[in-house]
């Protein structure tokens, strides 16, 4: 340990003191309220991969909107079609699905669409182009096919690697623990 038999007898210093030693303590500060509402609106925008100036509009839009602002808000970031790609299953990542789309690569109701930030709806099909169904994501895409459980407002198709939007998500069905209300907090100050 440290310096041999030194501490096994009351000088040790670890037993002496709640921190290492050293000037600076090691010791965690409880982090403030503002703390924890950043803290939570940072996880949720690196997790779905938007900026702050997107998120920022994306909350005054689901504040606009009838109902809780932080559902709100959960539900159109769900709703993104990066992430309804990557819910399907037909990216590994949110940042692969993001690529795809880019690409165009994806297609929205039969229509190459390669902006990300587009909201879908109850109803829009997603599925692959020409050019798309003869990459490799599209091979690799099929080999992890089913191996992440497609959630229940998305019905795919797995042997084309087609999906449609059923119904609106809910609250449930994230798969992410997320405080919005911490958000919605740090937003109305």
């Amino acid at each position: 340990m440290l310096k041999g038999e030194r501490c096994v007898g009351p000088k040790c210093a670890i037993e002496r003191r709640n921190q290492p030693p050293g000037q600076r303590s090691t010791r965690r500060r409880k982090i403030s309220d503002y703390g924890e509402q950043v803290k939570e609106k940072q996880k949720v925008r690196k997790t779905y991969g938007v900026l702050e100036r997107q998120f920022r509009r994306m909350y005054a839009e689901a504040n606009r909107r009838p109902g809780a602002t932080g559902e709100n808000l959960l539900q159109m970031l769900e709703l993104r079609f990066d992430n309804v790609v990557y819910r399907l299953g037909i990216a590994e990542s949110r940042a692969q699905a993001r690529q795809l789309v880019k690409h165009g690569h994806i297609t929205l109701n039969g229509k190459k669409a390669d902006i990300p930030s587009i909201e879908t709806r109850i109803g829009d099909t997603v599925g692959w182009t020409d050019r798309g169904r003869k990459s490799k994501f599209y091979e690799m895409a099929r080999t992890w096919q089913g191996s992440r459980e497609v959630p229940g407002w998305l019905r795919i198709d797995p042997i084309q690697l087609e999906g449609e939007l059923t119904a609106v998500p809910a609250r449930e069905d994230l798969d992410m623990r997320v405080d919005e209300n911490a958000i919605v907090e740090y937003y109305s100050r």
